[in-house]
């Protein structure tokens, strides 16, 4: 199916893929540069740190809860349509936020009309690159997510270079320019044929059978196909799973956010405090590669679960350096080794998920992970903020960040022993019962070298861990 369309494309399909990288560095790898911000928008509109936390967090919660409906959009109207649509509304989002007289305005529009925009952005960028490549689709896949960490490079050094000579409020107006470049990435993707992509079709009804259809029923059936809570009921691994992730993703942020203010609190120049979080980028655009290569390899395909509690013990350990130093060339050493962390748990988390979740019913299961991983990112900042508010001490916003990722490692890491030791110590017939949940996933695992339908799947979900 896409062998073929690869084939008609030839070169155009590079071409595509250098769009992906170019909208992936644009969207996910922005939310690292609004701590850049904080402290003048704090100063702009006299608002405590709980509150310009919102900012951020909403952002970044409507970049990942979106995802459903950027599926549904996708299906309906194609990649590209749905790029360009991201594109605008990003785009309209940080030119109306430049006017905003409000957080709350602010909110609404650099917060969620922009997130939003960029999560049609990225997600379409990712399935795109499924419909283009066949042979080289794990090539592109990896060279695709080179392109958040070139994201998160480039964008705090230039929000640092036009903040000192435009402010925020001209830096969020060519923000919005920038972010049009989203349309152009969608308008090199050409469509595909329907009949090429039957999968993003499938489950919509045929136009003669939808007026029969209550809105109701229609709402439900797209519910049970994005949202799985059949398998939150009855898996208890992805129990297990989300909610450590949950739980972790409350802490996992809050560098993110608050590294920059921190260092400037303690007396860094504000240049090398933006250059903090570059350094996390830069690290990460050799790391990630090599920590995909390691996590993709059969010899660790049942120890995944546990390589990825070690990756969210390290980074939660790893935040505790700057609770014991404030200096400029301890922090390098700290987002040097943060960003080992911060690669190995992008590599391993939706890895692990299609480790625990039958592959029939993955796409699903991811739906309803990532809206219930939002819910933690939107929260997070503004709780640090409110501690911080409290105790005018950063500190204490490094020590919760640590708190929830150790503590998650702690409760994941112990939970699949717990598991697996039931499973090797059950009746025969309780592992018999497993087997059946079991082996879709073993065999996908082999079946992502060779059968293009499910490493579809497999490769795209692996980007979007980045």
């Amino acid at each position: 199916m896409p062998q073929a369309l690869e084939r008609s494309e030839g070169c155009w399909a590079w071409v595509v893929l250098l769009a992906s990288v170019v909208t992936q560095g644009l969207t996910l790898g922005f939310p690292t540069c609004i701590g850049i911000f904080f402290t003048e928008l704090q100063r702009e509109f006299q608002a405590s740190n709980s509150e310009t936390s919102w900012f951020p967090s909403i952002l970044t919660a409507m970049l990942h809860a979106g995802g459903p409906l950027c599926s549904i959009l996708v299906g309906r109207f194609g990649c590209r349509a749905t790029m360009m649509l991201g594109g605008v509304l990003a785009s309209l989002g940080m030119v109306a936020g430049s006017f905003c007289r409000t957080l709350g305005q602010l909110y609404l529009t650099a917060g969620f009309i922009t997130g939003l925009g960029m999560c049609f952005s990225f997600q379409s960028s990712i399935t795109v690159l499924g419909l283009y490549f066949t042979r080289w689709r794990v090539l592109a896949n990896a060279l695709a997510s080179a392109g958040v960490s070139l994201g998160i490079t480039l964008w705090p050094l230039l929000s640092r270079y036009l903040l000192e000579d435009l402010g925020w409020r001209g830096t969020f107006l060519i923000f919005g320019g920038v972010l049009l470049h989203c349309c152009v990435c969608g308008a090199v993707v050409k469509p595909v044929p329907a009949s090429v992509t039957p999968e993003a079709r499938e489950g919509l009804p045929s136009p003669s059978k939808r007026p029969s259809q209550g809105c109701l029923v229609a709402c439900g059936r797209a519910i049970r196909r994005h949202l799985a809570f059949d398998v939150l009921r009855d898996n208890v691994g992805y129990r297990v799973y989300t909610l450590g992730v949950v739980w972790m993703i409350m802490g996992f942020p809050l560098p993110h956010v608050f590294l920059v203010p921190y260092a400037i609190r303690h007396g860094v120049d504000e240049q090398k405090a933006a250059l903090l979080i570059s350094v996390i980028g830069f690290s990460n655009i050799f790391l990630r590669p090599m920590a995909g290569l390691v996590a993709g390899r059969r010899e660790f395909a049942g120890h995944r679960k546990y390589l990825f509690s070690l990756a969210t013990l390290l980074n939660g350990l790893t935040n505790l350096v700057c609770v014991a130093s404030a200096d400029f060339r301890v922090l390098v050493g700290y987002c040097l080794v943060y960003s080992v962390s911060m690669s190995g748990i992008g590599a391993l988390l939706f890895q692990v998920l299609m480790d625990i979740v039958p592959m029939d019913r993955f796409s699903s299961a991811l739906g309803l992970f990532t809206i219930l991983e939002s819910i933690s990112i939107l929260i997070s900042p503004p709780l640090a903020g409110l501690l911080l508010d409290a105790t005018d001490d950063f500190s204490y916003v490094f020590y919760m960040s640590s708190f929830f990722l150790i503590s998650a490692a702690l409760f994941m890491g112990g939970s699949f022993c717990v598991l697996g030791k039931r499973e090797r110590q059950g009746p025969w017939a309780e592992v018999k019962g497993a087997v059946p949940e079991a082996a879709p996933e073993q065999g996908l695992t082999t079946e992502d070298m060779d059968g293009p339908k499910k490493r579809l799947r497999v490769e795209i979900m692996y980007v979007t861990s980045v």
